[in-house]
């Protein structure tokens, strides 16, 4: 956290509340990249009152944060995020931290798969963060006996040695960690849920990650284009299980972005979105074949077993798509098809599994 001593401007939470955002969500003001960063300084800095804080959070979530809010945000944060980029260029992918509590967590095997097939993952997340507090991709890991709690250099080893790694937040960014209690006690989301899954620690050009609607995922581009920090090459979103980096059975909107030098964001011509049917790739599946009920425990085993060519059906079928869109993301492979059929053959020829191994022995 911030030295005491540290000097700020001239917008504590409290005036910001009663001048720019905190009149409701139809009549309130957006901040401005500056007051955004005094704001989020002020509160890594630990100095807002208790109250006038969690005054400041449930503001923001009525009137819906902009990206140019969100972009300072993420700025000020990955000041503080330890960075430690591996060799290999990575997809990063930006689950929700606050986890899943239905449905199972396939991630893990989907990175293990794409990064068989060459396209090497990191995934991140921290340990019961609020306010849901549910099993996320520490929690299967810990459960398959594979280490998560490295440092950020160990993890991009990580990365180069097997292909798929792990990070560990309140290592890579102590100060988002800090603010667990504040967050907890709040109770409902808050800004926070949305910039932390946008850390990005081992610095990838690619970001994958998920939405419930359109919108935010343009809003994700958008913060992405104004943020001074991060400067992705590709972005590719999807609507995600329970809101997770897992597609959903069925239709699915995808959400496409290049750079290429379009600052227009969602806007610009390099934005593209477009409609997947899992049928599609030969695929049965509903939502409700895809659930569980202890999700961190049988996530491990399902991920064991679909890895090591002993399960078929709907959660193979599953891990694949998803490993697909992992391979795609980098442009390893031209169209989600090819991606599919090379996620499927590094299964059968027990690549995929040797990754597996290779994460337990890291």
């Amino acid at each position: 956290m911030a030295q005491a001593t540290q000097e700020f401007g001239e917008w504590p939470l409290k005036r910001l509340m009663t001048e720019v955002c905190g009149s409701g969500h139809k009549s309130a003001d957006d901040l401005t990249r500056a007051q955004a960063t005094e704001a989020f300084e002020r509160i890594l800095a630990d100095e807002p009152d208790p109250t006038t804080l969690g005054a400041f959070w449930l503001a923001n979530r009525w009137k819906r944060n902009t990206p140019e809010e969100l972009g300072a945000y993420v700025d000020v944060m990955c000041e503080r995020v330890e960075y430690a980029e591996p060799d290999a260029d990575p997809v990063d992918c930006g689950a929700n931290y606050d986890g899943k509590g239905r449905s199972a967590v396939l991630g893990v095997a989907a990175g293990a798969v794409a990064a068989a097939a060459g396209t090497p993952v990191v995934v991140h997340s921290g340990d019961r963060v609020p306010t849901q507090k549910q099993d996320a991709y520490k929690h299967v890991l810990d459960e398959m006996g594979v280490h998560t709690e490295l440092t950020p250099s160990d993890s991009a080893d990580m990365v180069d040695e097997t292909g798929f790694g792990f990070y560990y937040q309140p290592a890579f960014n102590p100060a988002i960690d800090d603010l667990f209690e504040r967050r907890d006690v709040m109770g409902v989301r808050t800004f926070v849920n949305t910039i932390e899954t946008l850390a990005n620690p081992a610095g990838a050009s690619v970001h994958l990650g998920s939405f419930y609607h359109l919108a935010f995922a343009k809003k994700v581009v958008d913060t992405f284009v104004e943020s001074e920090f991060h400067d992705l090459d590709r972005v590719l979103m999807f609507q995600g299980m329970e809101g997770y980096d897992d597609v959903r059975p069925g239709y699915t909107k995808v959400a496409e972005w290049d750079a290429e030098g379009d600052d227009a964001g969602s806007e610009g011509a390099s934005f593209d979105d477009f409609e997947i049917e899992t049928a599609e790739y030969g695929m049965d599946l509903e939502e409700a074949d895809l659930a569980v009920d202890d999700v961190a425990a049988e996530s491990a085993a399902i991920t064991e077993e679909v890895l090591a060519g002993e399960r078929d059906g709907a959660f193979a079928d599953a891990v694949a798509v998803n490993a697909a869109l992992r391979i795609y993301a980098r442009e390893d492979a031209d169209s989600i098809e090819e991606g599919l059929e090379t996620a499927r053959a590094v299964i059968d020829d027990g690549s995929a599994y040797e990754v597996l191994e290779a994460l337990r022995d890291f």
